[in-house]
């Protein structure tokens, strides 16, 4: 099939390149023009592994191109918009000015009975307007929201562990091309992943978009939530690694999203979290978002936390000694600084007088482009060099492996933040080191 992808950015360059593996024809379509020469050059704008070899075999295939001109779309028989839904400045809704510039861009370009399919992380109500507005120009619209995650988002477009259709109606009427209904259309469009079994799950527009925001949100709490126990074994001489690994046991509870430490970051967890309170208090569900404003709150308290700790390790203020940050990166296998824990921590030592050094496997670029008033090393041995302390405030596996006896030979001091808890704790202490994580008092 023939489809295009507007807004190439993570998740529209991810797509894009995705579809074209399966077989189909995508062109990807943004206004900047220099990340669209990149695309078209094979050169990845982000870093994401396995996509930089998915983007260049999707462009030797002949079944992937880019363009900046939304005109280009118009033999594309299926249109993905995948735009950014950043935050309002100076609010928590979401802004949607890009989304709205998307729709109004294609539809000058709308072939009869076209299928639009937001992918776009947007608050409950938005797609039923754009769907009127898309109906006037007999197209069709199904709401199939993303579940990527930054690190693994080549595996989770290609093996999701579900896709989600928001229609219209449930049983949509026939329509689209050959008399197929929109949700008929979406199926050819994945038809290798639901060959193999992926369950798919149809819903209204409003059900749809909630799934997306719910889930990022409520991962958010379970985050939160373990921090806050955390607090609470700072304060009573508890050990929150026993306490978060006996939870983990719990098949009410599960496994994932329970770890300890600086908290969560990124361009999806924090913004989708004030999006839905934002949107509860419209809705009028003040609970709810007052809920989901506390999350937030125990939220940033981490980074004042892990500040605490770099003064104990210290013994006094952070104004004049030189400290090494490793980790830039809100998390692993990524060079995505947006909402990074990691950088405000950084920014705060360095407001409060610190000599900050940060370094980072693959975002130090993307940092120093952010933020270029801190101080950047390319390696962790120039980083930590002369530190009084070093932070470790990104759990990139390069820092689980260190050799504390090597890193030991690298400065003279002995004192170490693990604020993610990553560290082997036995292995750091034999070689002589000090380690303050938030959570563990008995360190």
């Amino acid at each position: 099939m023939r489809l295009s992808v507007i807004g190439c950015g993570y998740l529209g360059a991810v797509h894009a390149a995705a579809m074209a593996s399966l077989g189909h024809e995508v062109i990807g379509v943004d206004s900047d023009q220099a990340k669209v020469a990149s695309l078209r050059a094979g050169e990845a704008p982000f870093y994401e592994p396995g996509f930089a070899d998915l983007l260049r075999q999707g462009l030797e295939s002949g079944r992937l191109s880019f363009s900046d001109n939304s005109a280009d779309t118009a033999n594309c028989q299926v249109h993905f918009i995948c735009v950014g839904t950043p935050q309002l400045p100076g609010s928590q809704a979401a802004d949607l000015s890009a989304l709205d510039r998307a729709a109004v861009d294609l539809l000058p370009h709308l072939r009869p009975d076209a299928v639009v399919v937001g992918k776009s992380t947007v608050p409950v109500g938005t797609a039923r307007p754009l769907a009127a507005r898309l109906a006037d120009a007999g197209a069709h619209l199904v709401w199939n929201p993303e579940f990527l995650r930054e690190g693994h988002a080549v595996a989770d477009t290609l093996a999701p562990d579900r896709i989600v259709y928001g229609l219209a109606q449930v049983s949509a009427k026939r329509g689209g091309f050959g008399g197929k209904s929109a949700a008929d259309v979406l199926d050819q469009v994945y038809a290798d992943l639901l060959a193999v079994g992926t369950p798919r799950l149809k819903m209204s527009y409003e059900s749809a978009e909630l799934v997306k925001t719910s889930a990022n949100s409520y991962l958010a709490l379970r985050v939160s939530f373990i921090n806050a126990i955390s607090d609470l074994a700072d304060s009573a001489g508890a050990d929150i690694l026993d306490v978060a690994a006996a939870l983990r046991l719990d098949e009410r509870i599960g496994k994932l999203f329970l770890n300890p430490g600086l908290g969560f970051g990124g361009g999806c967890l924090p913004k989708d979290l004030h999006a839905l309170a934002a949107r509860a208090e419209e809705l009028g569900a003040p609970l709810t978002a007052e809920l989901l404003s506390a999350a937030d709150h125990l939220n940033v308290s981490r980074r004042a936390r892990v500040v605490e700790l770099a003064q104990r390790a210290l013994g006094g203020p952070v104004a004049g000694a030189r400290i090494a940050v490793l980790g830039l990166a809100f998390k692993p296998l990524s060079d995505d600084v947006r909402n990074s824990q990691s950088i405000l921590v950084a920014q705060a030592l360095a407001t409060a007088g610190a000599e900050v050094v940060a370094t980072d496997p693959q975002a130090v670029r993307t940092a120093r482009a952010a933020y270029p008033g801190l101080a950047y090393a390319e390696t962790v041995p120039e980083a930590v060099q002369g530190a009084e302390v070093i932070l470790v405030l990104t759990e990139w596996p390069e820092y689980r492996a260190l050799d504390p006896a090597e890193v030991a030979t690298w400065t003279d001091t002995r004192q170490v933040v693990d604020a993610r808890l990553c560290l082997d704790v036995p292995a750091w202490q034999a070689a002589g080191w000090t380690i303050h994580s938030p959570g563990r008092p008995t360190l």
